[in-house]
């Protein structure tokens, strides 16, 4: 049997969950060494990068990384689960009431680090029961809000001269940023009801809606035993951490975890991460940078050796 290794970007279609997601993959590629990089909701597509093999060691570091959203918010009627698939709580008739400086001038007031309350129907846990598991039994609790940061966000359209106007626009934002809430929280400050009405992840980390594959092409590469071809190599996930390239001599003492002393480094500094690679171009590890010395350089330790 192939042990596959990589990350595959997937496009997730609508109705299925992101673990959904995974345990299709794992059957199609016969391996229990798959992860997701970060939950999308069963109504949300999109991008959802998926590790197998070794690369589910980087998967968390990918989901650290930000995300850019498609989305569209709907005013004049607030639902449950703030988006369209909940049962409405209010509805207003504001119908023409709206105008696009307005909107505009409020949408600026969502960009950089913001506070959201997650909604009930949510994974995050209070006092070891998920959000989602106590709403469905009906119950609200007390939740604490969390930092997210908004880098920066374009309004698309606007269509406000309508029953229900509504605004497609899109999002750059940190992990664990709940679109939905954005979007309840953008009709409060215009004090309207407001939920989202659509949502597309266009870019997780690295990767973009144009790099994904869909499911059926998926099972072709399997079926062919030519899921490689799919895949992209594990450090694809670590982008963000400089290259550093090792004597050829020093390899092996990589490979067995030890640390490096780099005497021409760059402008690191300590608990920085580096990409260690071989002279040929074979990635070796993630280290992280432990002491400076202006004389004798930098040295490294390991985090994750591949």
């Amino acid at each position: 049997m192939t042990e596959w290794s990589g990350i595959l970007p997937l496009f997730k279609p609508a109705g299925m969950t992101s673990h959904d997601c995974v345990m299709k993959i794992r059957r199609l590629a016969q391996t229990k060494k798959v992860g997701h990089t970060g939950t999308l909701d069963p109504d949300v597509t999109g991008v959802l990068p998926i590790c197998i093999g070794q690369a589910t060691k980087v998967a968390d570091y990918l989901h650290d990384e930000p995300k850019r959203y498609r989305a569209q918010v709907t005013f004049g009627v607030s639902t449950d689960t703030e988006d369209a698939s909940g049962t409405p709580v209010e509805k207003a008739a504001i119908h023409g009431k709206l105008n696009e400086q307005q909107v505009r001038d409020v949408f600026k007031q969502f960009t950089g680090e913001i506070l959201q309350v997650p909604p009930m129907y949510s994974a995050v846990r209070v006092n070891g029961k998920r959000l989602h598991e106590l709403a469905r039994e009906g119950k609200v609790v007390e939740r604490k809000p969390r930092s997210a940061i908004i880098y920066s966000m374009q309004i698309e359209e606007m269509n406000l001269d309508q029953l229900r106007p509504t605004v497609r626009f899109t999002v750059d934002c940190s992990k664990g940023t709940y679109i939905r809430t954005l979007c309840v929280d953008i009709g409060k400050a215009l004090g309207v009801p407001a939920h989202m009405s659509y949502l597309q992840r266009i870019k997780s980390g690295p990767f973009t809606l144009d790099q994904c594959y869909f499911f059926d092409e998926v099972e072709r590469a399997c079926a062919d035993h030519a899921l490689d071809k799919l895949l992209f190599p594990l450090d694809q996930a670590l982008l963000q951490y400089p290259h550093v390239e090792v004597p050829a001599g020093r390899v092996q003492a990589i490979r067995n975890g030890l640390s490096q002393r780099h005497l021409r480094p760059g402008h690191w500094n300590i608990g920085d991460k580096i990409r260690i690679y071989a002279p040929d171009g074979t990635f070796l590890a993630l280290h992280e940078v432990i002491e400076t010395d202006r004389d004798m350089g930098v040295e490294s330790k390991p985090v994750k050796v591949f």
